[in-house]
């Protein structure tokens, strides 16, 4: 399913327009993403919770190669599955 689909199937399950669901799923995904940058968490009981996580900097091996790279430390997303959705996956 991509973003088209999933508006589309939220204004059927929510009865809204396409332009409607199209606003609200877009206001959802921006306001977890501003979330994240501040450094919050976003939790959602049973569904999951979205963080972030500090990865600190490493020497890595190119694979095929004995050459090596610098990789920067970053700051990544996460997700960790709910209990309700993944017991609904699970089935």
């Amino acid at each position: 399913m991509n973003k088209a689909e999933f508006i589309d199937a939220v204004a059927a399950k929510a009865g809204l327009s396409k332009k409607d669901a199209k606003g609200a799923v877009d206001a959802a995904l921006e306001t977890i993403t501003e979330s994240l940058v501040k450094g919050d968490s976003v939790s959602f009981i049973g569904f999951g919770t979205f963080s972030t996580a500090k990865r600190a900097a490493r020497t890595a091996k190119v694979p095929g190669t004995d050459r090596t790279v610098e990789v920067a430390a970053t700051t990544v997303a996460k997700f960790k599955v709910g209990k309700a959705l993944k017991d609904a996956v699970a089935k």
